[in-house]
């Protein structure tokens, strides 16, 4: 017997295994996968024949196997609401419940005033001095 697996199925099956293949590679290339688990493909005919025993029925199929995703991993703080008396979980990631981020926080502006100056906050300066005070000519007392 010489059969193409080419030509078997009107070259259904080439183009099943095809599809396969590409199925198995982009996941072996999917970095949220495990890059050490197997993959495979499996080419499956199964026969079916009749009761004389001069006519088959042949199903074709092929089947993947691939590496799951791995799990993402966060964390939740969990507890009770004292004010309502419910339970609550919240994500948190790498900051603690309640706690202010400094990507959250609110924008500070560039100049405050402060006891009656201005003060530069990106540098701590005072802009308009009204009243100089030079600590060199200062005493020791």
């Amino acid at each position: 017997m010489n059969v193409n697996l080419n030509d078997l199925t009107g070259g259904a099956l080439q183009e099943k295994f095809e599809r396969a293949l590409e199925t198995v590679v982009t996941n072996m290339q999917d970095p949220n996968t495990p890059w050490k688990n197997k993959r495979a493909i499996t080419i499956k005919l199964t026969f079916e024949q009749n009761e004389d025993r001069d006519d088959a029925t042949v199903n074709v199929s092929v089947e993947t196997k691939t590496a799951p995703a791995k799990p993402i991993a966060t964390r939740m703080a969990i507890g009770m609401d004292l004010e309502t008396g419910k339970a609550y979980a919240e994500e948190y990631g790498s900051q603690v419940r309640g706690q202010m981020s400094f990507t959250t926080s609110p924008q500070v502006p560039s100049e405050l005033l402060i006891d009656g100056k201005m003060v530069d906050t990106s540098t701590g300066e005072i802009k308009k001095t009204e009243n100089v005070v030079d600590f060199r000519a200062a005493r020791e007392a």
